[in-house]
């Protein structure tokens, strides 16, 4: 069970890569690429959600828009 889902997982990974990059080509996928951007998406917004910080306010979405995608965080 846990290969189907590790498979399912890296498929759906690729899914979305194909079309971010919005190309047809066959590339190969680093999955540390995007485990980065998506921890950092995750703990903004569990950090926005303790703090109540509504997304619908312009300054809250600039920030969340800003950092949201950014690549890595610096330690």
């Amino acid at each position: 069970m846990h290969v189907n889902a590790s498979l399912a997982t890296l498929n759906l990974l690729k899914i979305e890569d194909r079309n971010t990059k919005q190309t047809g080509e066959i590339v190969v996928i680093s999955i540390a690429i995007w485990k980065r951007p998506k921890f950092n998406q995750h703990l903004m917004d569990r950090v926005f959600d303790e703090l109540d910080l509504d997304q619908s306010c312009d300054k809250v979405a600039r920030i969340y828009e800003r950092y949201g995608d950014y690549r890595t965080m610096a330690a």
